[in-house]
């Protein structure tokens, strides 16, 4: 069964930021033989005068495929791995759902947290009516708010950037879109207009490629190379992807 682990607040300033921690956990619960990893997907939430962050406001879900009989284990693991590794001064906020107990009312919670703040009760609340595991684990524990949240959106399907698939930070060269696809795991490979490219069209990869989520597909958008004699596209820059995902 596939389960959505979301993590928030496990930073401060001079740490690594929760995308670490999360690529981290993942391959330590898969090294554990806990569960297998999917992907790990960056959602970013509000950023205002109200809300304490330490740089971005930024959320990180893993997406693993777990025995239903290990849920307890698996709670117990991600708990202990939190509390030993965030950050001190961090706000750390844990939160663990099998995707059948995921619904609207979680996915709005995450819409929601990208244009409004939210408090600590509702998001207790909230988890306690569908039998979610939320948790805070160190500081104020406001990080259960943004856990919360990144488990709301990727079961969405249509925000945050993927920070981890398989190989995708080891994949560099000139690839088929049906080589990419099947390398990266990606679901489909689109224009910025969202038109999908044909399976024989090369594509350039360098070491920066970060797919987005989009109608629940692993998408990984690309442009039009100038160098039309290599490759006839390259995926889109850091700083597009970073402006349709924060």
């Amino acid at each position: 069964m596939h389960y959505y682990i979301g993590i928030d607040d496990t930073d401060n300033l001079e740490s690594r930021g929760t995308g670490f921690r999360a690529r981290q956990l993942g391959t330590m619960l898969q090294g554990a033989g806990m569960a297998r990893l999917i992907c790990i997907t960056r959602h970013q939430l509000l950023v205002h005068k109200d809300i304490p962050y330490t740089s971005h406001n930024s959320s990180a879900c893993l997406l693993m495929d777990c025995d239903p009989a290990k849920e307890t284990e698996l709670i117990a693991f991600c708990r202990d791995f939190l509390l030993r590794e965030s950050a001190p001064g961090s706000d750390a906020g844990l939160c663990i759902a099998a995707e059948t107990v995921i619904n609207y009312g979680i996915e709005n919670w995450g819409k929601n947290a990208k244009k409004t703040v939210l408090n600590k009760p509702h998001a207790h609340e909230l988890a306690g009516l569908n039998k979610i595991f939320l948790e805070g684990l160190t500081g104020e524990k406001i990080g259960v708010i943004g856990a919360l949240a990144a488990v709301g959106l990727r079961h969405a399907g249509n925000d945050g950037r993927v920070l981890w698939l398989p190989l995708l930070r080891e994949t560099e060269g000139i690839f088929t879109s049906e080589e990419l696809k099947k390398r990266l795991t990606v679901d489909r490979i689109t224009t910025k207009e969202g038109t999908e490219i044909h399976n024989d069209d090369t594509i350039k990869a360098d070491s920066w490629i970060r797919p987005v989520m989009r109608d629940n597909k692993i998408t990984l958008i690309v442009e039009k190379s100038e160098d039309h004699g290599q490759y006839k596209w390259q995926h889109v820059p850091k700083e597009y992807i970073k402006s349709i995902s924060n």
